[in-house]
């Protein structure tokens, strides 16, 4: 197998592996999803089942506890986000959201795919999306695994200034996508195409 799809699988293969495994502990350590649970299946089980139905604060596992990681700036507290980065499209139907989540992590995968298959894997050039491609493919498999399990996505971490101002709560699928993307950015920058040689004008 080419180097540059054993970093394809082994990237995206660990952020999917870092992203369920950090939920797993978020649903277990801050909600009550998994109590009674004395078996690694069990556990398991409840989380990817069929979750109960949305309580008066509109989540379906009920959380126990939050940390306070830093109380200025950050802190990991359970939450849910059934729509697309930032909570957008939350507030569509669920038989709309449904299907468009699918169409459009589907089509993300496969438009990752298509663009790393263009890379040659030993331009040292390409060194930027040659990495920044897998992160985005596992942080978007990592939150699709989500939709498919539960319908939702769960986030935990929130970063704050003071409780005054709140970024949107997030992941490590996000994450990866945020570091993925912005190494794809500078790629851009760094991988210009250079314009073609002039031949030379004949006399």
């Amino acid at each position: 197998m080419p180097r540059k799809y054993v970093i394809l699988v082994a990237v995206a293969l660990a952020v999917v592996a870092l992203d369920q495994w950090t939920k797993y502990l978020v649903v277990r350590e801050l909600t009550s999803q998994m109590d009674g649970q004395q078996t690694l299946g069990g556990r398991i089980g409840a989380m990817v089942g069929e979750p109960p139905p949305q309580g008066f604060d509109g989540l379906h596992y009920r959380p126990s506890r939050h940390i306070e990681v830093s109380e200025s700036f950050l802190r990991l507290r359970y939450a849910e986000n059934p729509g697309a980065a930032w909570g957008l499209f939350r507030n569509l139907p669920p038989q709309t959201r449904g299907p468009l989540f699918h169409v459009v992590s589907l089509g993300a995968v496969l438009l990752i795919v298509f663009y790393f298959r263009k890379l040659s894997g030993s331009n040292p050039e390409e060194k930027w999306a040659l990495w920044g491609l897998p992160l985005v493919l596992g942080g978007a498999l990592g939150n699709y695994i989500d939709r498919l399990a539960r319908g939702f996505v769960i986030d935990f971490i929130e970063a704050h200034w003071f409780d005054k101002a709140t970024w949107p709560s997030f992941n490590i699928a996000d994450s990866a996508i945020c570091v993925g993307v912005g190494l794809l950015v500078i790629d851009a920058f760094v991988r210009k195409e250079k314009p073609a040689a002039q031949e030379p004008s004949k006399v």
